[in-house]
């Protein structure tokens, strides 16, 4: 009985064991199953994310939606242009589609082959390109370069990067050559720089500097601003900006008038013109057409990005080179300690 009854055991024990060998056989088999569906899964995620990667790389394509409108022009702003147009590529890492504009350009047919490409936003350089583009679909967006500035009617539905200067970038050169400079006239045109006369106050106000600003809107006024600033301008502590303006900076006589007497005084003037610099002011600060490009690539990119929500208005020029006159320098008294820093030297070597 002992015997028969430990067989019962022995064979109760060998079903129990075969029980589990088959539920272990079959939670393998799960297992294999959860492992092959989780591979399925896994690449059909993979294709998703792929495709989806792919997507995003092609709506996101540096470049991609931008053209270039430029005035149809010969030298030497053609080259101005091309610069800046090479900045521009240069900063989207792709060929942008560029569109020479003359006087009386064929708006319907360069508009339709900017829908045919999807362009989405318009880089307008010079006045024929901001012209052009002023004539555009609303859908289209416009950045505009190449230009010193536009009405304020205009500029609030656009941005603009200005030629002229940004005048805290003036005024720090202004206090690295004459660290005793305290305060600066100018005179201006509020129809034209009223805009820039706004920015400098401030940047004035930020470096310690007095801006004692005159308006004028016509040269007779502005001759006779001119010869006040400089009956009661101190040498030691006052310098004179010269700002991009028709109507008060005039190549014919207000020019030759602050050369003069500037020189006679021993007063600085600096200007916004580098051709002023061959003439005799002390420093310019002038564009670097490169690096405009860069700066107008990347708010059109921005543009596009925001879905038409970038800023708006007229920004001051911060892509700039140094002039500097060493003759003018000299006769001031003005050290030019690390000339290898310049960008263009007179008088020419």
């Amino acid at each position: 009985m002992k015997t028969t009854h430990v067989g019962a055991q022995t064979a109760h024990w060998r079903a129990a064991a075969a029980t589990w060998r088959g539920a272990g056989d079959c939670l393998r088999d799960a297992a294999a199953v959860v492992r092959r569906v989780t591979t399925a899964w896994r690449a059909v995620l993979c294709c998703v994310l792929g495709l989806t990667v792919v997507a995003a790389a092609a709506a996101l394509q540096p470049g991609r939606g931008i053209a270039v409108v430029y005035p149809d022009i010969g030298e030497p702003y053609r080259s101005v242009f091309t610069k800046i147009i090479e900045g521009i590529e240069g900063q989207t890492r792709s060929r942008v589609p560029s569109f020479a504009v003359g006087a009386s350009p064929n708006l319907q047919e360069i508009a339709t082959e900017l829908r045919r490409q999807d362009i989405r936003v318009v880089i307008a350089l010079g006045r024929n390109g901001l012209r052009f583009s002023s004539g555009l679909e609303r859908d289209i967006g416009v950045v505009a370069g190449g230009v010193l500035s536009i009405p304020d009617a205009e500029a609030r539905h656009i941005s603009v990067l200005s030629l002229a200067p940004d005048p805290g970038l003036l005024f720090a050169r202004l206090q690295a050559f004459m660290p005793a400079a305290k305060r600066v006239f100018v005179v201006y045109d509020p129809n034209q720089n009223a805009w820039l006369m706004r920015l400098a106050r401030e940047a004035a106000r930020a470096r310690g500097l007095e801006l004692v600003a005159y308006e004028a809107s016509d040269l007779k006024t502005a001759l006779r601003i001119y010869q006040d600033i400089f009956a009661s301008a101190d040498p030691g502590r006052d310098a004179l900006w010269l700002p991009q303006d028709s109507a008060t900076v005039d190549e014919g006589s207000v020019l030759p008038l602050v050369l003069q007497e500037t020189w006679a005084r021993n007063l600085a003037f600096f200007s916004s013109s580098v051709a002023h610099v061959r003439r005799g002011a002390l420093f310019s600060l002038y564009p670097d057409n490169v690096e405009i490009g860069r700066h107008l690539a990347n708010a059109a990119l921005g543009y596009i990005a925001s879905n038409g929500q970038g800023p708006r208005g007229v920004l001051p020029l911060k892509a700039v080179l140094l002039a500097v006159n060493v003759r003018t320098a000299g006769h001031l008294g003005v050290s030019l300690a690390g000339r290898q820093s310049f960008d263009l030297v007179f008088p020419e070597q």
